[in-house]
């Protein structure tokens, strides 16, 4: 897989976003709406082709800079090559860690292929890229990383344990650098939506026409909502949960449970009677 051209275009102000699984789905509207805030553009994508044209799209429609990046960041030299093109890059402000896969159904019923499809898309390509920019954003001072997990981050179904594995450990890593990066100006943003009409359902096998229309997401709303999130400085952003205080309580629950184990003795219930 090669990388396609750069467009054209003076440098922007605010830097290159870099937004991985841009050729589609709220990829693709994510790329759009950076680019409408004035940000240079690296997409990343499997499908070259479709990356042309969207890169050739977005600068004419806004006069950016638009770098395109054909890899598929499952494959180990791919997503080696895309991580030291950005980690070189001075001019990457923002990463949007947005390519993500899904296979739903029984543990069981899962091949290798789409385990480790999973485990490389969704859990090592968004740590590699991560740390690929992390030292350069430190050095500056500056610079955002946004990661996309899943409501399933906080939840795991009979048929999405392997799914929700991986989006835990987004979750729980997102947390991680955001306290790492506490007291800079490098911030580190999770969104955890829910569903969102989009073709990965029909690429995880559960149809799209399976789910009640009521609990899913139009991709623009959910792309809107994210940026407002954002906006907000949300360190965990929710686009579908109406009540802010449940992160709350989710919050002071992990660190009372945090705080409740630090103790040398067993809990009681656990003592053995002699």
């Amino acid at each position: 897989m090669s990388d396609q051209m750069t467009k054209a275009g003076s440098g922007s102000a605010k830097g290159k976003a870099v937004i991985t699984g841009a050729s589609a789905g709220i990829g693709k509207l994510f790329a759009d709406r950076f680019a409408q805030r004035g940000y240079d553009l690296i997409l990343v994508a499997r499908r070259g082709d479709v990356l042309k044209t969207l890169s050739e799209s977005l600068h004419d429609t806004y006069g950016i800079k638009v770098e395109t990046i054909a890899a598929d960041l499952g494959n180990p030299a791919d997503l080696a090559r895309v991580a030291k093109t950005i980690a070189e890059d001075e001019k990457v402000t923002l990463l949007l860690n947005n390519a993500g896969t899904s296979t739903l159904g029984f543990v069981g019923q899962a091949t290798s292929a789409e385990v480790a499809a999973m485990v490389n898309v969704n859990i090592v390509a968004l740590t590699s890229l991560s740390i690929a920019v992390l030292a350069g954003f430190k050095e500056r001072n500056s610079g955002t990383i946004i990661n996309v997990g899943s409501v399933l981050s906080f939840h795991s179904l009979p048929i999405s344990s392997i799914y929700s594995g991986t989006k835990g450990y987004v979750l729980n890593f997102t947390l991680g650098l955001q306290g790492e990066v506490e007291g800079t100006n490098v911030r580190v943003y999770l969104a955890a939506p829910a569903a969102i009409a989009t073709d990965i359902w029909e690429i995880s096998g559960v149809p799209l026409s399976n789910l009640d229309p009521a609990t899913v997401m139009a991709p623009k709303d959910a792309v809107d909502a994210i940026l407002a999130g954002f906006d907000l400085g949300e360190s965990i952003i929710l686009p579908s949960v109406e009540n802010p205080d449940l992160i709350t309580s989710y919050n002071a629950s992990r660190f009372g449970i945090l705080g409740g184990s630090q103790t040398s003795q067993p809990a009681s219930r656990y003592k053995v009677s002699q």
